[in-house]
């Protein structure tokens, strides 16, 4: 089993979750703005989520399916959110890229930060050729994010989720290791 590596940014640090993060992961997935723009968060939040994605975030990490992280202020350690590398395809090299911030950290670059951080991660450490990620159009926030950090944006796929009863549509965006590599 791969060792699990502690990433650290200038302001961040990134650290495999675990269950002591639940209870934190559990108030700020509760916040509806978290929810709102999420494909996958509901609202509310059920009561023990957190823990039971917690536990299905370690058997995958175990499994060598997901790459997991906690994000923490450096300074305090005050749980800020989570990304996570998942779906990991070795057939193709290839994984999903999520990420969410809780309400308290945002406006302040953390995102930027940390998937910069990431992308090193993917290709370097797990030889991933391709990152790529989702977001509902309706958040234009995340893909200003990804747009950001050298991700292309591959298309829309059209009412892709159901959202509070409403069809949303989603843009997959996705970068190669050798588009990181030539930005670098």
């Amino acid at each position: 089993m791969r060792d699990h590596a502690i990433i650290e940014t200038e302001r961040l640090r990134l650290r495999p979750v675990g269950e002591p993060d639940a209870d934190a992961i559990q108030a700020a997935a509760s916040a509806f703005e978290v929810a709102d723009t999420m494909i996958s968060i509901p609202h509310p939040y059920p009561h023990g989520e957190a823990l039971r994605y917690v536990r299905t975030r370690i058997t995958e990490r175990s499994d060598g399916y997901a790459e997991v992280f906690a994000v923490e202020q450096a300074s305090n350690g005050a749980f800020s959110g989570l990304i996570e590398v998942r779906d990991i395809d070795r057939e193709h090299d290839q994984a999903e890229l999520s990420f969410w911030l809780a309400p308290a950290a945002w406006g302040r670059g953390y995102m930027s930060e940390i998937v910069q951080a990431i992308l090193r991660y993917g290709f370097e450490s797990l030889s991933l050729n391709r990152l790529y990620a989702y977001h509902m159009t309706r958040n234009p926030a995340s893909g200003r994010v990804l747009e950001k950090n050298g991700f292309h944006r591959e298309g829309t796929l059209r009412q892709r989720v159901r959202k509070w009863g409403k069809r949303e549509d989603v843009a997959l965006w996705a970068i190669l290791a050798d588009d990181w590599r030539a930005s670098q």
